[in-house]
């Protein structure tokens, strides 16, 4: 999604486009789309299979799946086809919508990721409170990370609307008072959708890593003390078990800060830098690519998944699996923790 350009989101002037540079937009575009559609549909395909296995990080997994196929279905593929066609083709009112969707795929994703983040950060930090909480609060995070998105998008639908970008040719431009709309519209939306998001997610992780360093000291203490047994090992092996399941949220978290920061960093510069080359194939690139971030997160989490050569030919196949799958590591991670507090209470 494009913030700034001649024929997306801001437009102050009717500005002929480069060919050559749309043909690289369309392309990359349809790349991005196709793979973000297929991607997050079979891994959907496969939590949804697999639905009766709840577990916390599934359903952020499920929905950051959802939030992905916004940004795939109401956020690259209307602006492909708006690449396609110059112009946006369509009445006031879909204009509208449509910049509404775009932006919402953008906050779900985020701050589905951000919810995430929070919920290990409570996992290892905070062991007791999560493992007290009540089935009926499990979406209570998602559930926020929805409403905050559908509520932070609703500028977009007073911000945007078909204007007269020449006499007789209308296109989906946005209006801003000058000097300070433009800018100050840009730096809301780079502060709230990238900004206090990865304060938060490194705020967490930062505190769960002296978490983790802390637990695996203390457990390499008592192993010395006690020397090795089958249940010192077995500890040790569920630290390895816990550590192999936050590091699948590190590595989102990553894929997001590197496909979006450049996106926002280009944006900041074309709305306070009047001379920025705002036509230049980098610039264009540079946005265009920010939504790759919705292919990554679903080939992150088959990755960390220890049985994704099967989940996938069992999904091609259109079978289920014969054996049971083995617990989910946030199982080990909650009672690992728990059941260390609880000794050192003793």
């Amino acid at each position: 999604m494009q913030l700034l350009n001649d024929s997306a989101f801001v437009g102050t002037e009717d500005v002929e486009r480069d060919e050559s540079l749309a043909k690289v937009e369309i392309a990359l575009l349809s790349v991005i789309f196709v793979g973000a559609a297929l991607l997050n549909t079979a891994l959907l395909s496969i939590l949804w299979r697999q639905r009766k296995q709840v577990s916390r990080m599934r359903i952020f997994v499920f929905h950051l799946c959802l939030a992905d196929l916004v940004v795939a279905f109401f956020q690259v593929c209307p602006q492909l086809m708006w690449d396609i066609t110059d112009r946006f083709v369509g009445p006031d009112l879909m204009c509208r919508l449509v910049k509404y969707l775009q932006v919402l795929g953008m906050f779900s994703s985020t701050y589905m990721i951000v919810v995430m983040t929070v919920d290990r950060y409570q996992a290892v930090c905070n062991p007791m409170v999560k493992f007290q909480r009540k089935h009926t609060r499990l979406n209570i995070p998602v559930c926020v990370a929805w409403g905050v998105s559908l509520l932070f998008s609703l500028p977009q639908v007073f911000i945007f609307s078909q204007v007269e970008v020449t006499p007789g040719v209308f296109d989906c431009w946005a209006k801003f008072t000058q000097p300070w709309g433009l800018k100050s519209y840009i730096t809301w939306t780079t502060f709230v959708i990238f900004v206090l998001p990865v304060i938060t997610v490194l705020v967490c992780q930062v505190r769960i890593c002296r978490a983790i360093q802390i637990n695996l000291y203390q457990k390499t203490q008592q192993q010395g003390s006690l020397g090795l047994s089958s249940r010192a090992c077995g500890v040790a092996n569920m630290s390895k078990a816990r550590i192999r399941t936050l590091k699948m949220t590190v590595v989102i978290v990553v894929a997001y800060i590197v496909c979006w920061a450049p996106f926002f960093t280009v944006q900041l510069w074309s709305a306070w830098d009047s001379h920025a080359p705002k036509e230049t194939a980098t610039f264009t690139i540079l946005m265009l690519l920010a939504s790759l971030n919705s292919c990554a997160n679903p080939c992150i989490y088959l990755l960390f998944s220890s049985q994704l050569p099967k989940r996938l030919v069992m999904l091609l196949c259109q079978r289920q699996p014969d054996g049971k799958d083995t617990p989910h590591e946030e199982t080990t991670l909650v009672s690992t923790l728990y059941m260390s507090f609880k000794n050192d209470l003793k």
